[in-house]
């Protein structure tokens, strides 16, 4: 894990404009945020196909299902607390119910917004998001991986979300790193518990991993920022293979990344599974690293796991 840190929607911004350049079908849709999902590099790279809905989510939603109808892959970005929570009538009806080649991007998404307060800390996406049928949920945890991903789903011929963030977050893995859809991506072998983490809890749960090396207690982390489809295979290998089994994400521990896991293992393997995330409450104003702290989703909450066993 490097030093640099990068918010993944500046990395969202950045891979937009590569993608446009590579793909003419791209357009891009914003509602009038488009300085902070940093829609705003593509936009100034190709300002006839940006389209400032102003701040009409559900108008963005519906406009952008039109043009994937007319052969556009359209690219739709705002908060997340807007685009999954203001915008889901539009997004379950008029791009999921007719599986319309709509990429949606909820940035701002958990309580790393920090200062917007609970308002705008949207807690509940992935669990609104997994569960409209056509849909597909993604939560990248780095600069390389939310790159790779926006210029992926631009192939995936149906509705996907991707869930930035705008706290800056390491550098997990390096520009030759193999990424698949719907498969989960194992950092170390360690047999004593696996962490499963998405978005900014991948870069903690890494933190963790090192220092529960050092007083001799080895675990794996896997990076499940494919959240539908998942990779069932890797959560049932895991269960196997190692002694605890712990999820973390900056979401509510209610239909997240632990709920999803929890379904696999209880489907297959029963297994006791610790699901760290925010305990069924709103989130507040802070600083996004310090809520991270405040909500137990930080590298010593998943130490103190293992540590108090």
């Amino acid at each position: 894990m490097k030093e640099e840190k990068i918010p993944t929607r500046q990395s969202y911004g950045e891979a937009l404009a590569i993608l446009g350049e590579k793909n003419k079908d791209v357009v891009v849709l914003d509602a009038d945020l488009a300085g902070a999902t940093k829609s705003e590099i593509f936009k100034k790279a190709f300002p006839d196909r940006f389209f400032d809905m102003g701040i009409a989510e559900q108008d963005m939603i519906g406009t952008a299902a039109g043009m994937s109808t007319c052969g556009k892959i359209p690219y739709a970005s705002t908060f997340a607390v807007f685009a999954a929570g203001r915008a889901y009538d539009q997004i379950r009806s008029s791009v999921c119910y007719p599986n319309l080649n709509v990429k949606i991007c909820g940035s701002h998404a958990g309580v790393t917004v920090g200062e917007d307060g609970a308002t705008h800390q949207m807690l509940e996406d992935i669990n609104m998001m997994k569960a409209l049928p056509n849909m597909k949920v993604f939560c990248p945890s780095d600069d390389t991986q939310t790159k790779w991903l926006v210029n992926e789903v631009s192939k995936v011929n149906g509705p996907c979300y991707i869930r930035t963030a705008r706290l800056a977050s390491p550098v997990i893995y390096d520009e030759n790193e193999k990424f698949e859809i719907g498969k989960a991506v194992q950092i170390g072998d360690g047999n004593d518990g696996t962490i499963f983490a998405v978005g900014i809890c991948v870069s903690q749960a890494i933190i963790a991993q090192e220092k529960l090396k050092e007083k001799g207690i080895n675990v794996r982390v896997v990076d499940m920022f494919s959240l539908k489809p998942v990779d069932k295979e890797m959560i049932l290998k895991c269960a196997n293979e190692t002694k605890k089994l712990i999820s973390v994400e900056d979401h509510s521990v209610i239909g997240g990344l632990g709920s999803i896991i929890a379904d696999v293992l209880t489907e297959n393997c029963p297994t006791k599974l610790v699901k760290l995330g925010i305990k069924d409450r709103f989130g507040e104003s802070g600083k996004g690293a310090e809520l991270v702290e405040k909500f137990e989703i930080d590298s010593n909450a998943i130490i103190k796991e293992f540590i108090n066993d």
